[in-house]
């Protein structure tokens, strides 16, 4: 009872319950909620705290950035979910929050393809940077054992994961909304001679594709790059089978805040809990791991250094 009376205090107040509505459409940082609603930081980060002390939020930390998002458990509340669906779409005040938050998302992924047109003819260079890929990949191999059925690589830049995986797959496909990326991916697919692979251009936060029709899912060194790392796990479960198997390839937590200004990376790698919880979340289990220190031996650019790590993933 007293929880149910801190949430109902906590959400009956104008600026939280607008602070409630964009973050049940993505994670969202102070810095964007200060620009959505017009408000200061210290008056943000106030309301954001009694969200946080009610337990209608969840917040975690990546560098110098702090994320909010809407607690699971929270959403599950009859009452809340009364709320959320009871607010007028086309209310004013909301209608300028989403308007605004569109602009802030829009920022966001004109930013990143700029960054990806400028290097994705040297893509497969740059990613060879921080470990042997050799590495790598016959790690990816060998956690994608077998036959892989229908295989869909999410974010597949110049295809090289469908390189590597087509010959155990009955069909693969790989999207990405770069371009100049899938130019390169179908030149490099055509050349050799992968008949059962395509790509195709897509948003992966919204697929093309019906549910349960894919048995191997790979998402390889793209989360780091987007801010609702969460949403696209979901979507990638969406359009998963029963017992299909997803495997994400990234780096692991780290600090150097430089990758955000210099390579457009949003999130400073994935620790193994925030890979558990989104899982679980997306409804899915992890079922292995494994990581990659740096090694000393390689090229890096201003001396970055990362952790190359893989989640294996099982769909429930």
């Amino acid at each position: 009872m007293e929880q149910i009376l801190a949430e109902l205090r906590a959400i009956a107040e104008e600026t939280r319950l607008r602070i409630i509505l964009l973050l049940a459409r993505g994670e969202l940082n102070v810095k964007d909620l200060t620009n959505i609603l017009g408000q200061s930081q210290p008056r943000v980060s106030r309301h954001l705290k009694l969200l946080l002390d009610s337990s209608l939020i969840n917040r975690h930390r990546e560098g110098s950035w702090v994320y909010f998002r809407l607690s699971e458990k929270a959403r599950n509340h009859s009452f809340v979910a009364s709320v959320i669906g009871t607010v007028d779409e086309d209310d004013k005040l909301l209608q300028r929050d989403l308007t605004r938050l569109n602009a802030v998302k829009q920022s966001r992924s004109e930013e990143a393809a700029k960054y990806f047109a400028s290097i994705a003819e040297n893509w497969d260079s740059l990613r060879k940077l921080q470990i042997s890929e050799d590495k790598v990949e016959a790690a990816i191999a060998e956690m994608l054992d077998g036959k892989l059925g229908n295989l869909l690589d999410l974010g597949t830049g110049t295809g090289r994961m469908l390189e590597l995986l087509s010959g155990r797959a009955n069909l693969s496909v790989g999207v990405d909304l770069s371009h100049e990326m899938l130019s390169y991916a179908r030149a490099k697919l055509e050349k050799a001679g992968l008949t059962n692979s395509q790509v195709r251009q897509g948003d992966i936060f919204n697929l093309p594709m019906e549910s349960g029709h894919f048995n191997t899912v790979i998402i390889h060194q793209v989360l780091h790059y987007l801010d609702e790392s969460l949403s696209v796990l979901k979507e990638a479960a969406r359009v998963m089978s029963p017992k299909a198997k997803l495997l994400i390839v990234d780096f692991a937590s780290h600090d150097n805040e430089e990758l955000r200004l210099s390579h457009s990376h949003r999130r400073l790698g994935f620790s193994n809990e925030q890979m558990a919880e989104w899982a679980e979340i997306a409804g899915m289990k992890m079922i292995e791991t494994q990581s990659f220190p740096p090694d000393e031996r390689m090229p890096s650019e201003a001396n970055i250094k990362l952790t190359v790590s893989l989640w294996l993933f099982e769909r429930v």
